[in-house]
């Protein structure tokens, strides 16, 4: 016969579980593939706010997604964090989110920057560069322009096979429709001052050392290169222009760095109240002051004087959760003409 075990040591035993669980509370697992090292002050903003210590795994967003589907119902992750709406998307189309209810983030984040169960947290324009010397700014005031003839041999961009450009051609799939689409990037092709490569960085330096006369780039890198201290950076900033796209129309491109909360996650509770930290005001000066995006909160009021200098802009307002839905047809479209 099993001896009963002793009351002391049952009260015993359950202090030491609920210690734990308490304890478990204390902890986030995240998976992030935002590699910016101003993040850095973010998280430790969320563990003195709530005590709860963030342990963090970094990897390109495809080795995280794969990575969370191989540990499958025993992954320890909470929460993934990264950029792109399609690479989130590409996360809830493989099943890995659970649907977060949150009055927070419903009454801070506006509608069309949310889904279900992913949440964007900052914002950034797809913009036009151009050269001063090369083009002038009133033949490239939308993206259609890329397109335009007269644009031949000047047109520079990064990879079409990049997330970035994917999102833009979904976009352009939603509001124009496919065959407009193909017509649109077959133009672009045909403008190429030199076949696809580098970042968007390497984008707008070549348009300032002229190899280029424009090109399509991440608001946040043109930011970047204003804030640089740098020498070089400061004349090539000189030579370049900076269009809002669209203006008159659909608004510019904006696409997002968004999170949510994984199926299996063992610190659920743990993973919403970091979901509404990211929403919350210090957060969202953390994402326009450390990596020049802009907040999603319109009521958040930033002080960054590269932002200032881009000024004010309308935006697209395409449900993110749209993209993914046209972004395979944009690869199959890219591949077609040429846009690799």
């Amino acid at each position: 016969m099993k001896q009963a075990m002793p009351r002391a040591l049952c009260v015993l035993t359950a202090a030491l579980l609920a210690g734990a669980a308490t304890a478990e509370e204390k902890v986030l697992n995240l998976y992030s593939a935002r590699h910016y090292q101003t993040d850095e002050a973010l998280y430790a903003d969320f563990t003195k706010q709530t005590g709860i210590k963030i342990n963090r795994i970094e990897g390109k967003e495809e080795e995280l997604l794969e990575r969370i589907r191989n540990e499958g119902a025993n992954s320890p992750a909470d929460v993934l964090l990264t950029v792109d709406a399609a690479r989130l998307a590409k996360a809830h189309e493989m099943g890995l989110f659970t649907p977060v209810r949150s009055k927070t983030l419903e009454s801070r984040i506006p509608a069309h920057l949310r889904t279900e169960d992913w949440f964007s947290f900052s914002v950034r324009a797809r913009v036009i560069v151009y050269n001063k010397a090369a083009v002038k700014a009133e033949d490239v005031q939308s993206y259609d322009d890329l397109a335009d003839p007269k644009l031949k041999g000047k047109v520079c961009t990064r990879s079409g096979s990049h997330p970035y450009n994917l999102s833009l051609m979904a976009s352009i799939i939603s509001h124009q429709g496919a065959d407009k689409a193909e017509a649109w990037a077959k133009g672009v092709v045909a403008n190429f001052a030199r076949a696809p490569k580098g970042g968007d960085t390497d984008q707008i330096k070549a348009v300032a050392a002229g190899e280029c006369g424009v090109a399509i780039s991440n608001s946040y890198y043109v930011a970047r290169l204003m804030r640089s201290e740098k020498d070089a950076d400061k004349k090539a900033m000189e030579r370049i222009g900076v269009v809002w796209p669209n203006q008159k129309s659909t608004g510019a491109h904006i696409n997002v760095s968004g999170a949510g909360v994984l199926k299996h996650a063992p610190h659920k509770e743990a993973a919403v109240k970091f979901l509404e930290y990211l929403a919350s005001d210090a957060a969202q000066r953390y994402f326009a002051d450390g990596n020049n995006e802009w907040p999603v909160v319109k009521s958040v009021k930033v002080d960054n004087p590269a932002l200032t200098r881009l000024g004010p802009f309308k935006a697209d307002t395409l449900p993110v959760g749209n993209l993914q839905m046209y972004s395979t047809k944009a690869q199959v479209i890219f591949d077609r003409v040429g846009y690799r």
